[in-house]
């Protein structure tokens, strides 16, 4: 809980009251690698704090075909906004990749703080703002770069997660075919693309 309260806290000093306010909301849940954190057609209202492990959100397409919209791991704040924002179920899936511990509340509780302790509700603000830009970059990125340049741009700010996932969860995420991660990668290590 220590490290949740320091990620708040790094936008949003928090009194001893709200702390404990905060702390009685969230409890703690394993999900075994595989399982389903939220499923596509299910109404969710809970928001995790990812202590240990990865999850990805997904879409399913009407063929099968699925899509990795984005990955969660250690500190991150996971939750589907769609769904309890607009009480309606959630068009995404969220799995474990990796057996993860997670700190799970449900956002019905967490909003009713808000009046009390100002510093949540200015979190949540701060953390709705932050989302809505990296959407936006996401979507600018998908247009304006390659795939070779997407791929590097998510090693840069993904450093570990390459070694924890398997590479078609990456290759879908960058919106590319398996084969063709491979041979971008393939072309990263020839010796002229390595530095002398």
């Amino acid at each position: 809980m220590e490290r949740l309260l320091k990620l708040i806290e790094q936008v949003s000093p928090l009194p001893e009251a709200a702390r404990h306010d905060l702390q009685a909301c969230f409890h703690p849940v394993r999900l075994p690698k595989g399982e389903y954190f939220v499923r596509a057609g299910e109404l969710t209202y809970a928001v995790a704090f990812v202590q240990e492990g990865v999850l990805r959100a997904f879409i399913t397409t009407g063929d099968g075909t699925e899509y990795n919209k984005t990955f969660f791991a250690e500190d991150d704040l996971l939750a589907v906004y769609y769904s309890f924002l607009q009480s309606r179920p959630s068009h995404l899936s969220v799995q474990a990749l990796t057996a993860c511990t997670l700190l799970v509340a449900d956002y019905r509780h967490l909003e009713a703080l808000y009046d009390r302790h100002p510093a949540l509700e200015r979190f949540a603000r701060r953390q709705a703002e932050w989302l809505f830009v990296l959407k936006e970059q996401r979507e600018i990125d998908l247009v304006l770069l390659d795939a070779a340049a997407r791929y590097e741009k998510f090693r840069a700010e993904n450093p570990d997660l390459e070694q924890r996932i398997p590479q078609y969860h990456i290759a879908s995420h960058l919106g590319i075919t398996p084969t063709q991660l491979s041979r971008i990668r393939a072309g990263r290590l020839r010796p002229e693309n390595t530095a002398q």
